[in-house]
């Protein structure tokens, strides 16, 4: 079973400089139709003006990912964590017991467009921890490839596993679920089919009960898979 989430259903919310669409209830905007899917808690898909950002806030008990699209965006937190993260960077926080962070665009010229990601952890009270890495084109093109989890190059707390894919236009694979697993898809940008179903830039699906994902690209895309309990 495929439930689609088109890109123009989610909420919208636009600031002088933060342009922000949330997959999930998040903030302000709250749907009760989609407050999340399994542990996966927020999908918001934000672009941030040059020089401006989110200023010192505060997170607990979450799993944080980012993963930039375009430009980049500097993290800094109350544990010491820096970093600046950039198209193919994936940032990963462990929020825990409480942490303070602020996330800016550094460029004064150009935008930053992002994903943020928030999962919901095996259980409450983690120890705060943050961690980097980059994952070349070769590592992503033509195949998904197993970025974040509990077994991955970054450790996320919980029965989760995120792959990212960039295929070319006609290009195609296929993803294996295990029986009893659930799946969410998240188009980045570009067009694919999806087990026949058609899903563009910004739009994602909820999978239950399907065990072979086949892709299709429709055009040059980048795709986002989360394998969940």
């Amino acid at each position: 079973m495929i439930q689609v989430r088109l890109s123009d259903e989610r909420g919208h919310n636009k600031l002088s400089w933060l342009d922000s669409r949330f997959t999930f209830s998040f903030d302000q905007y709250y749907d009760p139709e989609h407050t999340q899917f399994r542990s996966l808690r927020v999908i918001n898909e934000d672009v941030v003006a040059p020089g401006a950002g989110f200023p010192t806030h505060p997170h607990r008990d979450m799993e944080i990912l980012t993963w930039i699209l375009e430009g980049a965006l500097e993290h800094r937190d109350n544990t010491g964590g820096h970093g600046v993260i950039r198209p193919g960077e994936l940032q990963h926080m462990t929020a825990g017991r409480g942490v303070l962070h602020s996330e800016f665009n550094p460029s004064q010229k150009d935008r930053a467009h992002l994903l943020q990601i928030w999962i919901v952890p095996e259980r409450r009270g983690l120890d705060p921890g943050y961690e980097q890495l980059s994952f070349s084109d070769a590592d992503l093109r033509g195949k998904f490839n197993l970025v974040a989890g509990p077994q991955a190059p970054i450790t996320i707390h919980q029965d989760a596993n995120l792959c990212i894919a960039r295929l070319d236009k006609g290009a195609e694979t296929n993803q294996q679920l295990a029986p009893g697993r659930h799946a969410w898809v998240q188009v980045a940008r570009g067009a694919v089919r999806l087990n026949g179903t058609e899903l563009k830039s910004g739009d994602g699906a909820a999978i239950s009960d399907e065990t072979d994902l086949r892709f299709e690209s429709r055009e040059p895309s980048e795709v986002l898979l989360f394998d969940l309990a």
